[in-house]
């Protein structure tokens, strides 16, 4: 083993590995590698090298997605710590423990001309649960230390080495407890590269972690108010695979006047569930009954749990057509997303659930009329399906059927989950897609890096200004072989041509749809994929047909899509379901 010879670079190496975060994904620099040595020179720690800091970032939020537990991202100082932003931000709303770790330049070097600095300490402050700012080592490069940092340089070393451990035992806390990102930044000193075999500092035992405080529960009034309901929906946004109970899923399920709204990211599945809610509210945004058949559809009681929600019309309906009541039921926070919200309950939803819930009751009116409508467009969307040609709507359907059970499936923002919502999956899928921000920015990075640990094969679905705008997801050596990649390839920002204001203009074309001419053909010859590209049905079976097959490198299956025609067929569809 060998350790960088600076003692806050030491602190830091050693801190993490009493608190067992052994997954730490590094971007090349100089100013950061007092801390490249101490990770990349210890057995205990598995690293990765990831060149451009915006992809290392998503890189290491899927793996901490995947693994439930930190993972850190070092970088360089200046603008390097910048390019982690998109990614902290998306972790920050999806509560996802990305520990970000920044070199930074000495306090005294920052703001007089050096290269490679910026005010690096809290600029991470809005959207982390804590920002540690260590202090520079006064006994490493003393004499510059001396002559350079001014008041800083008094400081005593002992005074220094307690308040960084202190700092650090914070942020790893925050990490560890409360699934937030966090930021660390170190300034260090020349000379950058020094080592010893041994450290030189012996860190103390980290404190206890103390886990949060339970929430006492009024379960006997909850439950009141639970039965009292005689029109409950229960709408679950983005949640982790397997994380509702089967025992809890058949209890709500079979309860008679409860309407169950999933999302594709809910991973929550059973035939009396309603998994595309778009198909239930367009109809009726359509109808010229449409003010009764939304005060029909209105709950008395809304429960709410998981992450964010994809549906535009769930959100318009619920913020018109409010609930008597909301209970957001989540053990960490709660959003007010429909403006009415009741009560923030910090609990698991099956200790929830499972107080709650009762006996099965008889089916309600309430229940048994939007089932019999589900059945309707279901059989709808089939008729469409069979009339309709190929386009974006149809390559969603013949692609989603196609994916092999048990595999990890990552979604891309924008068009991707949209589409993906209308259709079903199987419920041996597990779903991911970067809800928090919902940016286009990081989806292909985040899947690779989430594949890493995944014992199942990985999928990505994307569209193509996703995966062009992160191509640089690709440049790593850690892509396995059976890593797959769906590209959905419109020819632009497909999605805008759908929304208020679509216009057949040049400015439109240009600066909203992006149009282009691209193809991911070059990028995977130079990645070293395998490629396929379709732009008709009876291709696309044919590609699917060996897609999945073992291989010795992973694989881009490229689908062309008609750019004037996808919008139509998608908005007939609602018109066809109406």
């Amino acid at each position: 083993m060998m350790y960088s010879d600076i003692p806050s670079a030491q602190t830091l190496v050693l801190h993490f590995k009493s608190r067992g975060i052994r997954n730490i994904v590094i971007s090349p620099g100089s100013r950061n590698a007092p801390l490249t040595v101490g990770f990349t020179k210890h057995p205990f720690f598995k690293c990765f090298s990831i060149v451009d800091e915006r992809c290392a970032a998503f890189f290491a939020l899927g793996m901490a997605q995947q693994l439930q537990e930190p993972v850190a991202v070092v970088c360089t100082s200046g603008s390097a710590l910048l390019n982690y932003y998109p990614a902290v931000a998306e972790a920050f709303y999806s509560d996802i423990p990305l520990i970000v770790v920044s070199a930074d330049r000495p306090s005294y070097r920052i703001d007089i001309g050096d290269g490679q600095t910026i005010r690096q300490e809290n600029v991470l402050e809005k959207h982390v649960g804590y920002s540690a700012n260590l202090k520079q080592d006064v006994s490493h490069a003393s004499a510059a230390v001396s002559k350079l940092g001014g008041e800083r340089s008094k400081e005593n070393q002992e005074d220094i080495q307690a308040y960084n451990e202190e700092a650090i035992q914070r942020a790893l806390q925050t990490a560890l407890l409360e699934k937030s990102p966090v930021h660390i930044n170190i300034p260090f000193e020349e000379p950058l590269y020094g080592t010893v075999s041994e450290p030189t500092i012996a860190i103390p035992a980290d404190k206890q972690r103390v886990e949060l405080e339970g929430v006492q529960m009024d379960w006997d009034r909850l439950a009141s108010v639970w039965k009292a309901s005689k029109r409950k929906m229960v709408l679950v946004g983005v949640n982790q695979p397997n994380a509702i109970e089967k025992e809890v899923l058949e209890t709500l399920a079979n309860d008679g006047n409860t309407l169950v709204f999933t999302e594709t990211t809910s991973n929550l599945h059973h035939p009396d569930f309603f998994p595309s809610i778009d198909s239930i509210i367009a109809p009726i945004e359509k109808s010229t009954d449409r003010e009764t058949l939304f005060q029909d559809l209105q709950p008395d009681l809304l429960v709410t749990f998981g992450g964010l929600i994809v549906s535009k019309k769930i959100k318009a309906f619920l913020r018109k057509y409010q609930p008597k009541t909301h209970w957001h039921v989540d053990p960490k926070k709660a959003f007010d997303t429909f403006f009415c919200l009741s009560e923030h309950l910090k609990v698991d939803p099956n200790t929830f659930f499972k107080e709650i819930l009762s006996d099965e009751s008889a089916p309600s009116t309430y229940k048994t009329k939007w089932l019999k409508i589900k059945e309707c467009y279901e059989e709808k969307r089939q008729a469409y399906l069979n009339q309709i040609p190929f386009t974006d709507f149809s390559v969603f359907d013949e692609v989603l059927r196609g994916i092999p059970k048990g595999y990890q499936v990552h979604l891309a923002n924008s068009s991707t989950i949209r589409y993906t919502q209308l259709f079903p999956m199987h419920p041996s899928l597990k779903v991911f897609c970067n809800r928090g921000t919902s940016g286009i920015d990081g989806s292909t990075s985040t899947a690779v890096g989430a594949s890493i640990f995944s014992e199942e094969p990985t999928l990505l679905i994307t569209g193509d200004l996703s995966f062009f705008y992160d191509s640089n997801a690709l440049w790593n050596a850690h892509i396995r072989p059976d890593f797959r990649i769906i590209l959905i390839n419109n020819s632009g920002g497909g999605i805008f041509r759908i929304l208020p204001g679509n216009e057949d203009t040049d400015e439109f074309s240009t600066f909203f749809e992006t149009h282009h001419g691209h193809t991911a053909e070059h990028l995977a010859k130079m990645y070293g994929f395998s490629y396929q590209k379709v732009d008709d049905g009876e291709q696309l079976k044919n590609g699917l047909t060996n897609f999945y097959d073992a291989s010795d490198s992973p694989k881009i299956l490229e689908v062309a899509t008609p750019r004037l025609l996808n919008d139509k067929i998608l908005l007939g569809y609602f018109d066809f379901i109406s």
